[in-house]
């Protein structure tokens, strides 16, 4: 959570300790096309895109994500507002649990796996995430880091210079507002994890018009409010959103940008964040008006997939309560959303934290078990099986969840397994415990030590929220 709804912050990071420090924003670089000091990150080659492939609705999805605001406080601003007339609200739109990182996760991979706490997590190798949709029919990605040092840079955290105050160094970039590096089967692919790429690569990428077709964006710890308010995220949207929505470059005429919160602020309320959608490919009839059908972050992997008839991941995506598709798209592909809206009683608490069984949740383990393969996505497919998936354990056969914290046993998936590509080029380090101050020690040897159900590389997920949300 931000440190307070003021600007000012006190944060003590790995490797830096913070005095408090009080935030005026400041460019920080000379436009959103040019390349700054101030990224950290050095200035790489361009991507390299196949083919455009035509979606139905939409040939381009371009996912924006803020931090910590409750909805009433996004929409007390005045950019949200002047960028509501441009858009279409979603009004119903809302996280799936609490805090950062289980979100970040949920929105690439249909699932938190039980996460209820920020720590250093990786998922291992043959659990797929939207990436493997998106490669299977050539649709081209990228995850765009502010501050991230290199491309695929895979640690917890990185302090830097801090450019806004020019007085000592600061942690902007954090790996739990990354989603996919916390894949192992991003993280631990050259190709793949070289296209999480940092914020002077995005400088380019737009000056030479190769934006792909998918792409998330993750502003800094202070241009995202993590550790400032919503007038300071105002005043970075100004700086780098409203110029790029006139760039056809970034913002051509077949484009969607979902600008949204990774969750509610206030736990105690149902989670529900400000959310729009902007962009050239938006109907111009839906401009400055609002949707009041359930969405939750589910929602931006069931929308893609309609688009482009993808498959699905088996999770999330095919929970027939969370995965509405954007309302205007379900109609162009077909696809019928459940009719849940508004204030609809039916609509599942997802605030929910930290009580949900998962390999994730130390305090509940349970280990990976298969993904819902019967399952079908909103673009009538069904569900990518990566070829080192198990499917003996399912969610029916999985063990009752252990405390491992109270039995004194790590969690296996705690430990950094040394993906690194400071040089561009993978090599792995050797095993060590993460830079979580509070992330379990432990490694694969650790999951054969629950038992012969729990194997790394063999056992995939179902989504663990499922139990705790199914409340229809």
């Amino acid at each position: 959570m931000r440190a307070a709804l003021v600007l000012v912050s006190t944060l003590a990071c790995a490797g830096s300790a913070f005095a408090a420090s009080a935030f005026t924003f400041e460019p920080p670089a000379a436009s959103p096309e040019s390349s700054s000091a101030n990224y950290t990150g050095q200035t790489n080659n361009t991507l390299s895109n196949g083919p455009l492939v035509p979606g139905k609705a939409f040939d381009r999805f371009i996912q924006i994500w803020i931090e910590n605001t409750d909805y009433e406080t996004a929409a007390s601003s005045p950019v949200f507002q002047n960028l509501s007339t441009q858009g279409l609200l979603l009004d119903s739109f809302y996280a799936v649990t609490h805090p950062s990182e289980p979100n970040y996760i949920a929105a690439v991979g249909g699932d938190f796996f039980g996460a209820g706490d920020d720590n250093f997590y990786h998922i291992p190798q043959n659990i797929s995430s939207v990436v493997d949709l998106l490669e299977e029919k050539n649709v081209s990605w990228a995850s765009y880091q502010e501050n991230m040092p290199y491309d695929g840079f895979t640690s917890f955290n990185f302090t830097s210079e801090d450019y806004l105050n020019g007085n000592g160094t600061y942690t902007y970039y954090v790996r739990k507002h990354n989603g996919l590096i916390i894949f192992d089967s991003v993280a631990n692919v050259s190709s793949r994890a070289l296209r999480i790429r940092n914020f002077n690569d995005f400088a380019n990428d737009v000056k030479a018009d190769v934006i792909p077709q998918w792409s998330f964006v993750t502003p800094n710890l202070v241009n995202d409010g993590h550790d400032t308010t919503i007038d300071f995220v105002g005043d970075w949207l100004n700086y780098w959103l409203v110029p790029l929505l006139a760039d056809t470059k970034f913002n051509n005429n077949r484009t969607l940008i979902l600008l949204t919160f990774d969750e509610t602020e206030t736990y105690t309320i149902n989670n529900r964040i400000y959310t729009l959608v902007l962009g050239g490919g938006l109907p111009e009839n839906l401009r400055n008006t609002t949707d009041s059908t359930f969405y939750t972050h589910y929602t931006a992997l069931s929308t893609v997939e309609a688009n482009w008839g993808l498959k699905a991941l088996g999770r999330g995506d095919t929970n027939t309560t969370l995965n509405n598709v954007i309302d205007f798209v379900a109609k162009k592909t077909n696809w019928t959303n459940n009719g849940l809206a508004g204030n609809d009683t039916r609509i599942p608490l997802l605030n929910i934290t930290g009580t949900i069984p998962g390999p994730l949740n130390a305090e509940f383990y349970i280990p990976f078990v298969a993904p819902n393969t019967s399952g079908v996505s909103a673009g009538g497919q069904g569900v990518f099986v990566s070829p080192l998936l198990d499917t003996a354990l399912t969610l029916a056969k999985a063990p009752q969840p252990v405390n491992l914290t109270a039995s004194g046993q790590a969690n296996p998936w705690g430990t950094d397994p040394g993906f690194n590509y400071a040089n561009g080029t993978e090599v792995i380090q050797p095993p060590a415990a993460s830079a979580s101050s509070t992330a379990p020690a432990g490694g694969k040897n650790a999951a054969v030590k629950l038992g012969a159900g729990v194997r790394e590389g063999l056992l995939v997920v179902v989504g663990a929220v499922v139990g705790a949300l199914m409340l229809l």
